[in-house]
Order: C-alpha cells, then sequence, then structure tokens
C-alpha cells in the first residue's frame, strides 16, 4: 500500500514539471537552411555564380586560381547603409587551393574582393530573407 501511494504521490510530481515558464518559451522557427556560393579568383577578376540569393546562412566555397596567394573579403558595398556593415575575410589560400567563408548577411548589395592588386571584385545582391528551415527534414 505504501509503495502505490508513493507512486501515486511521484507521478503527481511528474506531472507538474514542465509547467513552470512554458509561457515565457517562445518556439522560435529555425533559420533558413545554409547555401553554397561559389567563387573563382583568376589573374584578373573575382567570379561568383550565383550573385544574387537571399538573406540567410551562406557558405562561399573560393578557388583561387590565380598564381598567388589570396585574401578574400566578404564586404558590405553601401554606403550609410540601414544597418551596420559586415566584412569578413578568409585566410591567406593558396595559390591553385580552395577555402570557404561563412557569413549571413542581411539584405543589401557586398562585394567580394581578392587581396592582390588589379583584381575586380564581384558583385553580390542579397535580398528578402530565406525560407525558414522549420518543416525540413534531414537538416543539420
Amino acid at each position: 500500500m505504501k509503495r502505490v501511494t508513493f507512486l501515486a504521490v511521484a507521478m503527481a510530481a511528474f506531472a507538474g514539471c514542465g509547467e513552470e515558464g512554458a509561457a515565457d518559451y517562445k518556439n522560435e522557427p529555425r533559420p533558413p537552411a545554409p547555401i553554397n556560393v561559389t567563387a573563382a579568383i583568376n589573374d584578373d577578376r573575382v567570379r561568383v555564380s550565383p550573385r544574387a540569393f537571399g538573406s540567410g546562412p551562406v557558405v562561399i566555397i573560393i578557388s583561387n586560381q590565380s598564381g598567388v596567394p589570396q585574401q578574400v573579403t566578404f564586404e558590405t558595398d553601401e554606403i550609410g547603409g540601414a544597418s551596420g556593415g559586415i566584412s569578413r575575410t578568409t585566410r591567406e589560400i593558396a595559390a591553385r587551393s580552395t577555402a570557404q567563408l561563412k557569413v549571413d548577411p542581411p539584405e543589401g548589395t557586398y562585394s567580394l574582393s581578392a587581396s592582390a592588386g588589379g583584381i575586380t571584385p564581384a558583385a553580390l545582391v542579397v535580398g528578402e530573407r530565406r525560407e525558414s528551415a522549420q518543416n525540413e527534414l534531414l537538416q543539420p
């Protein structure tokens, strides 16, 4: 009998767990799924594909096809934008090698430039935020 009473009290106490503070919890949707953007540096310019995409997590995969080591900078290309600008730079990428740059840019215009002089930067346009990945399966 004591065992049944103890079990009933324990179950009642356990059932009340989690109720306190539940109203404060916000089930925010996931961010958009990351997309890959490719970039190639040659001796005269930086090429990017695609050049326009929606805001959200982006992985830029960069191939240094020039004959010299490069650093690549992704930065805001607006003067006096509505929000603060961003600037992200890769480590030095050896000639004929690759690197990745992960960014989560807000809507705006950006440039992707190489450290060596004389190489024309690529222009990128980031549009409205992409849809949430909330209901997509097999997301990291």
